[in-house]
């Protein structure tokens, strides 16, 4: 391959999104009409192959908010959502169980004391 058809690798510093409030992620989001979210009816009336990103978005949660609530490793978490990997049949009854009641889920999980 010659020298002009190597793709150029752009560095991104994420220093200022990191220092970010989730508040000021989401107002950065809305401002852009390219990149806004999706409103809860976009959502609900949306088609997704799978469920897990659905859910945890209604949720308003990230990726590593989800899998920390609900003690579901992040790596395995992302497998689901990319596809690469599958539920086996018990992840997939406990995520449909958090998709009915997270409240009650994350209440179970609580340290009892």
């Amino acid at each position: 391959m010659k020298d002009g058809n190597k793709k150029k690798k752009t560095e991104i510093d994420w220093s200022r999104f990191d220092a970010m409030t989730d508040e000021e992620h989401r107002a950065a989001a809305l401002s852009d009409p390219d990149a806004r979210p999706w409103s809860e009816e976009e959502l609900r009336n949306a088609k997704f192959t799978g469920g897990l990103p659905r859910i945890r978005i209604l949720m308003h949660l990230s990726q590593e908010q989800f899998a920390a609530k609900f003690r579901i490793p992040l790596g395995t978490l992302r497998d689901w959502e990319q596809g690469r990997k599958e539920p086996d049949a018990a992840a997939r009854a406990y995520l449909k169980v958090i998709a009915r009641n997270p409240k009650a889920v994350a209440e179970a999980l609580e340290p009892t004391g």
